[in-house]
């Protein structure tokens, strides 16, 4: 009979994290300003938040629209599978505290919600299931805005992203 440790969290659906298993991490897909390099990167690396290793490279297996949006221009990740392209990301596993942490900091459920989707994660031949914050509920204009692939705060596109700290 399976012991309290492979339950799963009613609060975020993540395997509970307790005192003495607090190895058990999940897979967390990254796209835009959490990715390294980007403007938001370093609260996956604040221990103050939980915990965030670094898994590998990766990409969804499905294509989906990732557009650049708002008056702040945030990446956003359009829950519409099937659409645009195969988005490039980051995997990491986090803890139960890591994950209640980005629910708040991606404004999950108003903002963003959490759903899971399969990435290939550089290295490996298995699809990974992994949670990452989508887009469910958007203006209709944001289907038509120009599709990325991978996501860059300075890239091309000219869409500077306001930092939080700015706003």
């Amino acid at each position: 009979m399976p012991g309290p440790e492979c339950k799963l969290s009613a609060e975020t659906g993540a395997p509970c994290v307790t005192d003495d298993s607090s190895s058990r991490l999940v897979p967390m897909f990254v796209y835009g300003t959490l990715k390294t390099g980007q403007p938001n990167h370093q609260v996956l690396l604040d221990g103050a938040h939980g915990h965030a290793a670094f898994r590998g490279r990766a990409c969804t297996l499905e294509p989906y629209p990732l557009v650049i949006a708002g008056e702040h221009n945030i990446p956003r990740l359009l829950n519409l599978p099937g659409r645009g392209h195969r988005v490039a990301g980051e995997v990491y596993q986090v803890d139960e505290r890591m994950l209640r942490f980005l629910d708040e900091f991606e404004g999950c459920p108003d903002m963003y919600q959490r759903t899971r989707l399969h990435v290939a994660l550089e290295g490996t031949r298995a699809p990974l299931e992994c949670f990452v914050y989508t887009t469910a509920t958007y203006p209709p204009e944001w289907v038509h805005l120009p599709y990325l692939d991978d996501y860059d705060s300075q890239g091309k596109h000219g869409l500077r992203y306001n930092p939080r700290e700015n706003r």
